[in-house]
């Protein structure tokens, strides 16, 4: 069985850290130390995990064009739709809230309409990370683009840990278990 897990986020020594790459963060937390080679419109890296493959990308296309990396990469590894998992982060959410669903709006999610565009679909699963909107009015681009608060930092370890084990469980149990054992918030809040 194949797997694409998808971390969406910015290309950038600028954007390495901030809320907006949290899906990156994942991907990187799954890959273990292990390095991403540059392929089309994405850094990717193939594991296996018994019997199970999972080919981890993170798109180069920065946000507004994730759908093109995702597209490529379903066609390209021959992954069927439903095993395909977008990461991305969520402003709706409280921080620390992981919400896992099978399809769903983009959400006014640059990086999911681009998806949805591409795939002429938005029924694949996702994982949205609650990342908050503690932003003045007309300041969301500088939030999201900006680094987590050192206390924010602190929680980040917990809250990674728990999206990349949720991200190696779907490889083995399927959407639905995946969505009843980790939609939560980490943080107990």
């Amino acid at each position: 069985m194949k797997y694409l897990i998808v971390g969406l986020g910015n290309i950038g020594s600028e954007y390495e850290n901030t809320r907006h790459n949290i899906g990156f963060m994942v991907v990187d937390a799954l890959a273990d130390g292990q390095k991403f080679t540059l392929d089309k419109n994405a850094f990717l890296l193939e594991l296996r995990n018994k019997g199970r493959t999972y080919v981890l990308i993170k798109p180069t296309t920065y946000m507004n064009l994730s759908g093109k990396a995702v597209s490529f990469h379903l066609k390209d590894q021959k992954i069927p739709l439903e095993n395909l998992l977008v990461i991305t982060d969520d402003l709706a959410l409280p921080f620390g809230t992981v919400r896992i669903r099978k399809s769903g709006s983009d959400g006014g999610h640059n990086g999911l309409k681009s998806i949805n565009e591409s795939l002429g679909t938005n029924s694949y699963p996702r994982m949205r990370i609650g990342i908050d909107n503690k932003f003045p009015q007309g300041r969301q681009v500088d939030y999201v683009l900006s680094p987590f608060s050192s206390s924010e930092q602190q929680d980040l370890p917990q809250i990674i840990s728990h999206c990349a084990n949720a991200c190696r469980d779907f490889g083995f149990f399927g959407i639905d278990k995946v969505m009843s054992e980790y939609n939560k918030n980490i943080l107990g809040q």
